[in-house]
């Protein structure tokens, strides 16, 4: 891919996805990370530790758009396959990798079981780097998740997914 092209994906929205944070995922999530503290599984254990309720773990928002998505639920902007696959389908037309390079998360307030949460999705860095003869093609995409009642901010996942040839 070259450097034009990857500066016209920039900018390049991945859709909105609207999911239900449920306290069954949240708990199946946290025995997956190897976390078994009783706050991720037991409103009273939560209450216990001054929450106002089971909270997510983490990097729960990592899988949030395949965990709690229902159709009703979704805007016309939902993506209907996987959102990446535009960006990421020219670049495996070479061969080569994927990989996942980072994942980032930035809190404005803990993900609790129960929420409703919108995400926005963009594609807002692609740059390629040369590393021992081998092209590596970064993209990085950013989701805002807000609170579908209220508008106010969640979480924002950065996520750098890299192509290697």
């Amino acid at each position: 891919m070259s450097d034009d092209i990857l500066t016209t994906i920039i900018g390049t929205s991945t859709g909105t996805t609207v999911v239900t944070v449920e306290r069954g995922h949240v708990a199946l999530f946290a025995t997956a990370v190897q976390d078994d503290s009783p706050v991720y599984r037991d409103p009273r254990a939560a209450a216990d530790a001054g929450l106002p309720g089971i909270p997510a773990p983490p990097t729960y928002p990592f899988v949030m758009g395949n965990f709690g998505v229902y159709p009703e639920l979704q805007t016309d902007d939902a993506p209907s396959a996987n959102p990446l696959g535009k960006v990421i389908g020219p670049l495996m037309a070479n061969g080569g990798l994927i990989l996942h390079g980072e994942q980032e998360f930035t809190y404005h307030r803990p993900v609790f079981a129960g929420d409703v949460l919108v995400g926005k999705g963009m594609v807002v860095d692609a740059y390629k780097k040369e590393s021992k003869g081998k092209t590596m093609t970064f993209v990085v995409v950013d989701t805002e998740w807000s609170d579908q009642g209220s508008g106010e901010p969640v979480c924002t996942s950065r996520m750098n997914i890299i192509h290697r040839v």
